[in-house]
């Protein structure tokens, strides 16, 4: 009856503590999120599996590593730099068309992994593709046109200058155009680049 018990109570109380992160979907979490997973499924069973064990010895960890889960989640929505150390950046795999071994080998990204993923996604040969980026979730993300993949040259404030010189633009191009709308870069939120068009979102926009 207590094995019950605390399984009852510690399924609803992991629940909320989910519902307080604010995790949706497994496909959703990072390598953090995924960390605190298994640590609270392995402290729940510990406490379930032994009577003589108080519940309050599993809810006590827990609350904690909610705590830790929702002050770095906090801190990554923040700062961007802190995010890309927790989360790591999305890597491009395919550009125009042409694989990228030597991010597939920092990634140790084999061949096989990439080619299975495009099958997932109806892509038949990688000569269809122009740009697929391995998100940080481990999805593969295709775009099997150019002018559909979005540029990303503003986040957070920080320009990317990798990417601008990519698309072939400059800081000064940027500037003009960030002065022509009357935005200030630290405003920016996101802006990216597509079809020879900017799209940018401010951070005042945000609900």
């Amino acid at each position: 009856m207590i094995m019950i018990l605390k399984t009852v109570f510690l399924y609803f109380f992991i629940t909320i503590a989910y519902r307080i992160m604010g995790k949706k979907e497994i496909g959703e979490l990072n390598i953090i999120d995924f960390i605190v997973t298994i640590l609270m499924a392995e402290i729940a069973a510990i406490s379930i599996e032994k009577d003589s064990i108080s519940i309050m010895r599993s809810i006590i960890p827990i609350i904690v590593l909610v705590t830790i889960q929702v002050i770095l989640s906090y801190l990554s929505l923040k700062f961007s730099k802190f995010r890309d150390l927790l989360d790591g950046k999305p890597s491009v795999i395919i550009k125009k068309g042409k694989i990228v071994f030597s991010e597939m080998l920092k990634l140790k990204y084999t061949l096989d992994d990439l080619l299975s993923q495009l099958r997932e996604k109806g892509v038949k040969s990688i000569e269809e593709v122009d740009y697929a980026i391995l998100e940080n979730n481990g999805q593969l993300s295709i775009f099997q046109n150019e002018n559909d993949y979005p540029f990303p040259i503003i986040m957070d404030g920080i320009i990317d200058y990798k990417i601008l010189k990519e698309i072939g633009k400059n800081k000064k191009w940027l500037d003009k155009l960030l002065k022509e709308n009357k935005i200030d870069v630290k405003n920016v939120f996101y802006a990216f680049y597509r079809s020879n068009k900017t799209y940018i979102i401010k951070k005042s926009d945000l609900i």
